[in-house]
């Protein structure tokens, strides 16, 4: 019997957001669709530091065992930081990020370099919170797909254009959807 191996997703929310918002339950949701995946949403609520918020998905990381090459970060502003700061302390299988708060002053080490197999940013236009130009130029800089949506920080008009790209995304990354690929080995 061959062991199968488990790819976690770490999913890491905004600075006033929580685990339980929208887009972080709708990107838990999907990839809880995946074959031989286990989501985790990290709960940051207890400090608006970017520098603890680090340290908190670095121990969520910890706890799991999960090996870099089958780790997914995806996070949404703050949480984006988060997630491009790890891949760039630990390279990781894939980074996808939601209106990262890259490019940013206040953040430590806001210009990270992305080191994950497989990336994607999504940005809005009319983001109001983190300007889209300084994260669209890192992005250019770092050779990184990036896709530009007619919408806001939150990306609240787009949530279902967002699920439908994290699900490209997981498939790109290699992974299977439950049921699909039964029949290839890896």
């Amino acid at each position: 019997m061959v062991k199968q191996t488990i790819t976690h997703i770490f999913l890491s929310h905004g600075l006033e957001s929580g685990p339980g918002s929208t887009k972080i339950q709708a990107l838990k949701m999907l990839a809880e669709t995946f074959d031989n995946v286990q989501a985790h949403a990290i709960d940051h609520r207890s400090s608006k530091d970017p520098a603890v918020r680090l340290a908190q998905m670095q121990d969520a990381i910890a706890a799991s065992g999960a090996d870099a090459d089958n780790i997914i970060l995806a996070g949404s502003s703050m949480g984006g930081w988060v997630c491009a700061q790890t891949s760039a302390q630990t390279p990781v299988l894939g980074c996808f990020l939601l209106a990262p708060a890259l490019a940013m002053p206040a953040y430590p080490q806001s210009s990270p370099h992305i080191r994950a197999q497989h990336v994607q940013i999504i940005h809005g236009w009319d983001d109001d919170v983190v300007p889209p130009l300084p994260v669209m130029e890192l992005a250019r800089q770092q050779a990184l797909p990036a896709l530009m949506l007619p919408d806001g920080h939150r990306l609240g008009n787009s949530l279902d254009r967002v699920t439908e790209e994290f699900g490209m995304f997981l498939s790109r990354a290699g992974i299977h959807i439950k049921g699909a690929g039964q029949k290839q080995s890896k």
